[in-house]
């Protein structure tokens, strides 16, 4: 599935730390239901096995909503699945190679913290970039801040859409405006939230309020 920049305002990345019952199918599907309009699965600790199967069940969710759905670091169950893309970071494979893999027709997105690193995976074939951690997040420790300045300066820099990640949520949300963002990838405040598909759709609304500031 091709995407389209608009798809990139709000992308939503699963974490299963707060299912609290519920099944990581359904959270997506809320979420969806609340406006993302590009859905990436992270698991950082399941088997093969039981990572490809959950991997082609939301896909299928994904096909039905006609929204683009990515992998997270994991090109092999990437390919298996059929998934629409993968999302590698700067300790993944290198963006060159994952092009190569994946082919043309897949999507594409790659982490960047500095325009060094945000220049090169554009050239690798990188279709859009995910550049944080923006603000301080308990997601991922071993993302390096991203100021406003640079963040800015990696938008001036490439021609492909830069989201912005990191710590987001709709208390700072409108800080973001005029960096040249497209949009915003969060975890905690979809997931983490009792009504995900509210708090989904609320986000958007700030988000969309945000960049028509810009």
């Amino acid at each position: 599935m091709k995407f389209d920049k608009k798809d990139l305002l709000l992308y939503a990345v699963t974490d299963r730390r707060w299912l609290n019952g519920a099944s990581l199918y359904d959270q997506v599907e809320q979420a969806i239901l609340g406006g993302a309009a590009f859905v990436q699965l992270r698991e950082k600790e399941m088997n093969p096995k039981d990572f490809l199967k959950e991997a082609i069940e939301i896909k299928e969710l994904c096909r039905r909503y006609q929204v683009p759905f990515v992998i997270d670091d994991n090109v092999e169950i990437a390919l298996q699945a059929d998934a629409d893309g993968v999302h590698v970071g700067q300790s993944d494979m290198e963006a060159g190679n994952v092009r190569e893999l994946i082919g043309k027709n897949k999507i594409l997105g790659v982490s960047a913290e500095n325009v060094k690193q945000a220049v090169l995976a554009e050239k690798c074939g990188a279709d859009y970039l995910g550049v944080g951690a923006v603000f301080p997040t308990g997601s991922k420790s071993d993302a390096e801040d991203v100021s406003r300045d640079t963040l800015k300066k990696i938008c001036e820099a490439v021609h492909i859409p830069v989201i912005a990640i990191g710590g987001i949520s709709k208390e700072n949300v409108m800080q973001l405006s005029g960096s040249g963002i497209c949009g915003i990838a969060v975890i905690s405040a979809i997931f983490a939230e009792k009504d995900i598909r509210k708090a989904t759709a609320e986000l958007k609304s700030l988000t969309r309020e945000m960049l028509e500031k810009c």
